[in-house]
């Protein structure tokens, strides 16, 4: 079930005299709270750490939230390694895990010390060639094809992903880079989003246990640490159960006494990369109401739209629509709750029965707090909203301000144009 909203209508009506909707708000004490209880189920290995996806919210404020929490990093692009950066996340809690990266992005994360994860065994001397000596500490992402099953529709059959390894390529690539001198290394791997059944994750665990086992037998190579990607889920829908993270640590635990501890691959690290189960509760695309629509259908329009938030319209994923001061009231309408945007697809929900909405009515969609704001874009010349994050004690800090039309045209030659 999606996370209450933390704000009753009084509560909200007052915040938006300050800041106009849309905007997201994120709640700081709940993630605190979330990511405490994450650490805590897998503090059961010896060493563990969440390199959270700066993909998922990539705010220097949440960051440096997480930060102070315990958490490093993974990134995938130069401005992310940039933003953790800024948010103290630094060296080797910093995971940069790229596909196709530029010889620069390598360069910089390999000044700073960060982990580098190669996606491919032709990486290997690209970076030789375009960075210098291999660092010191190397991981692999490996790709299982046909060898993990049942992985969801978000990210599809492994075998016919772009990213990773082949079985038949990780044994050579801790081959190369262990005569190049390189001194420590992990495994990694990727093959699930928003997945809520626990086994999954455990099945994945000990397929890279297994592997780690076997890259110790045929290349003499240690792996120190695992890192198992991301991928939990979170319960968009009213009657899915969150993911308990004890019952994954357990099993996972159990396959690390099974299989690490017996092969004398322990300690061995346990890292994810989750960004999702983190934050993702604990954010809301705060919106009003504008326009209805009586056609075929009945609508309810936002001064929000699919620039703001791309899952429903992307995916056809499902969030949770709430209206503020309505919470309890029965939902005697069904309505196709949209967007402004120039697509059919600018539906933040279709069908959904809700309480009659009244222009101003303030609309909440839940569980936008990962791949929300951070998906934003700007197609129809449309201003992303900005970030609200609503501190302990109750005070409110703007952490990311809306664009202007003056943010959209700085890369236009707008003085060029009038003589052209």
């Amino acid at each position: 079930m999606s996370s209450n909203f933390p704000l009753n209508k009084s509560q909200l009506d007052n915040l938006i005299n300050d800041f106009p909707t849309p905007f997201y708000l994120y709640d700081e004490a709940a993630i605190r709270e979330n990511m405490r209880k994450f650490t805590k189920a897998f503090s059961i290995f010896p060493v563990f750490r969440e390199h959270f996806a700066v993909k998922a919210c990539p705010n220097p404020y949440i960051l440096k939230i997480l930060a102070e929490e315990g958490c490093g990093a993974d990134c995938s692009s130069l401005p992310e390694l940039m933003l953790s950066e800024m948010a103290g996340i630094k060296g080797k809690k910093v995971i940069f895990t790229s596909n196709e990266t530029p010889a620069a992005e390598y360069q910089f994360a390999y000044d700073r010390g960060n982990i580098i994860n190669f996606d491919d065994i032709t990486h290997i001397d690209y970076f030789k060639k375009n960075v210098g000596k291999l660092p010191d500490t190397v991981c692999f992402r490996y790709n299982p094809g046909a060898e993990k099953q049942g992985c969801n529709s978000i990210i599809g059959k492994p075998e016919e992903s772009k990213y990773g390894l082949t079985r038949e390529q990780i044994f050579e690539a801790y081959k190369i880079c262990k005569s190049e001198g390189v001194k420590h290394f992990g495994l990694h791997t990727m093959v699930a989003s928003n997945e809520l059944n626990p086994a999954f994750f455990v099945d994945t665990a000990k397929l890279l246990f297994e592997l780690c086992a076997e890259i110790k037998e045929k290349c003499g190579v240690r792996i120190e640490f695992v890192d198992l990607g991301g991928g939990l889920g979170i319960p968009y829908k009213p009657e899915q159960k969150a993911v308990d993270y004890d019952e994954v640590a357990k099993g996972i635990r159990a396959e690390y006494d099974r299989v690490v501890v017996p092969n004398d691959l322990d300690p061995l690290e346990i890292y994810w990369e989750c960004g999702r189960p983190i934050t993702g509760p604990y954010g809301w695309l705060v919106t009003t109401a504008i326009h209805e629509k009586h056609i075929y259908r009945e609508y309810i329009a936002l001064d929000a739209c699919m620039a703001d938030l791309m899952r429903p319209g992307m995916y056809g994923a499902y969030h949770e629509v709430t209206v503020s001061g309505k919470e309890d009231a029965p939902k005697t309408k069904v309505y196709d709750v949209v967007g402004s945007l120039c697509e059919n697809c600018d539906k933040f929900a279709v069908q959904r029965a809700l309480p009659e909405i009244k222009m101003g009515d303030h609309v909440i969609i839940h569980d936008a707090g990962a791949h929300g704001r951070a998906m934003g874009f700007n197609y129809n010349g449309k201003l992303r909203c900005g970030e609200i994050l609503m501190r302990p004690d109750g005070t409110f800090k703007e952490i990311r301000r809306k664009e202007t039309i003056n943010d959209l045209f700085a890369t236009l030659d707008l003085d060029g144009v009038k003589n052209f």
